[in-house]
């Protein structure tokens, strides 16, 4: 096993990956930039670098000085959290090269896997159902009219090299296909270096359906159950559940078959996460994988009982999965809700600033990973998660009792949160009887925009006196 970790990332995450260390007597180091100084992270690890200004490109992204420091600080490892650089295969690559070991899979399957259509592909010749649409880079607007019309609107236009809602675009008429590709494909440039994009048909309010999965060096590969993210507002999640409230226990098996056998086929090795879409008549495809920790794993691990972050560290160290298939049961239900740094009532303004006052939910079934304390200035130069509450109960009902109740309880004074959109979620018939898709959110969403609105008017006057 590791004698020392370098987490090469920042807030929640970092601390969450610390925390397990500690727990597995490993030694961690922290790294941070200029804004990070106070942040909880550098706190709680063993030893703690800055890395540069604000900036995330000054910082947390610069892959030649983290690997350096890794080196000179005697790491055996890097952590890469979520985001950053947690799916940048040439990341990973200098990490190889160095020596060192990169708690994640390899960086060739990480290559595959961020290259959306390549994985496609993949996965297609594996027998898993994929969406139906295209398998090359558009090249030209001739080219995109014409993939478009095979396809049939509407269509998804997405980015070739990247995820998490970038470069992505509804087009839903042929006159709209020009412009919707020079703005997704600039985004995509943006986001990722890669202008490319492709198309996909679009299906019509899915369900967003995850599977767990993990694999060992020595070929097995077993799944840890779904997560429902379809609670998602501009394809970023803001509510997962597990169990999936729509899988019936048939569907839940072969979708669960489905994720292991892609994950096989490419001798996939580490925490990965498959994410398929699930039309209304309970055909699912498959869209992507995530060659990383998932923001929300915390739901994965009250329902299994398996702690992921130590899992992963295991399988990077070499060791095997210790627990078959069969092993593995559902037990109960659990709901996490993101609390970020937003105001949902103006279309999710983002509210850095200072935590004047900040408490945080527990009791019975709850759980609260953050980053956050009383004064804690939050930095706008970084996404905007403070924290996300899982709640956990014998069935869905005692999980949304428990969320409500972790709810009610948050206190956050200072910056605005999403805790007012959760309130509302957790009281709405459709999600109560687990009756959403893809497009629930806009709704809640447009409900708490009008009530603003309906708050800021002045009051009428009345009659003359």
């Amino acid at each position: 096993m590791f004698r020392k970790v370098l987490v090469a990332n920042r807030g929640e995450i970092a601390v969450r990956v610390i925390r397990t260390l500690e727990e597995m007597g490993i030694g961690s180091a922290a790294i941070y930039s200029e804004a990070d100084r106070a942040c909880r992270h550098v706190r709680y690890a063993d030893e703690a670098y800055c890395i540069g200004p604000p900036l995330p490109s000054n910082s947390y992204l610069r892959i030649d000085a983290i690997v350096s420091l890794a080196k000179r600080i005697g790491a055996e490892a890097v952590h890469p959290g979520y985001g950053f650089l947690a799916e940048n295969a040439a990341f990973a690559k200098a990490c190889e090269d160095a020596g060192l070991v990169f708690i994640g899979p390899a960086s060739g399957a990480i290559a595959l896997l961020g290259d959306k259509m390549e994985a496609r592909r993949t996965m297609s010749a594996a027998g898993i159902p994929v969406v139906p649409g295209g398998e090359r880079p558009l090249a030209d607007d001739d080219e995109i009219a014409s993939e478009a019309r095979r396809i049939g609107f509407p269509v998804m236009m997405k980015a070739a090299a990247g995820g998490g809602g970038k470069g992505m675009r509804v087009v839903r008429e042929p006159d709209e296909l020009a412009g919707a590709y020079a703005t997704a494909s600039a985004e995509a440039q943006a986001a990722f270096g890669n202008g490319e994009l492709y198309l996909e048909k679009l299906i019509v309010n899915p369900r967003h359906i995850e599977v767990q999965l993990a694999g060992d060096a020595r070929g097995h590969v077993v799944h840890f159950y779904e997560r429902d993210c379809s609670v998602q507002r501009r394809h970023q999640k803001l509510i997962e559940e597990s169990p999936s409230p729509v899988l019936k226990p048939a569907l839940r098996r072969r979708l669960g078959e489905a994720a292991v056998k892609g994950a096989t086929r490419i001798g996939y090795r580490s925490l990965g996460t498959m994410e398929f879409l699930l039309d209304a008549d309970g055909h699912f495809y498959f869209m992507e994988m995530n060659t990383r920790l998932q923001v929300e794993h915390g739901v994965t691990e009250l329902v299994t009982g398996e702690d992921l972050v130590k899992l992963q560290i295991r399988l990077a160290a070499g060791e095997a999965l210790g627990v078959k298939q069969s092993e593995i049961v559902l037990t109960g239900h659990a709901i996490e809700c993101r609390i970020n740094a937003e105001d949902p009532r103006v279309g999710f303004r983002p509210s850095p600033g200072t935590a004047s006052y900040f408490y945080p939910p527990g009791g019975p079934g709850v759980r609260m990973d953050t980053h956050v304390y009383p004064g804690y200035a939050i930095p706008p130069q970084y996404d905007s998660l403070i924290g996300k509450i899982v709640a956990h109960g014998r069935s869905r009902e005692e999980a949304i009792a428990r969320m409500r109740r972790a709810l009610d309880e948050l206190v956050v004074e200072g910056v605005a949160t999403t805790a007012p959109f959760h309130r509302e979620v957790m009281r709405d018939p459709a999600f109560l009887a687990g009756e959403y898709d893809t497009g629930f959110a806009e709704k809640i969403v447009a409900r708490l925009v009008e009530e603003a609105k309906r708050e800021a008017r002045p009051a009428e006057s009345g009659p003359a006196a």
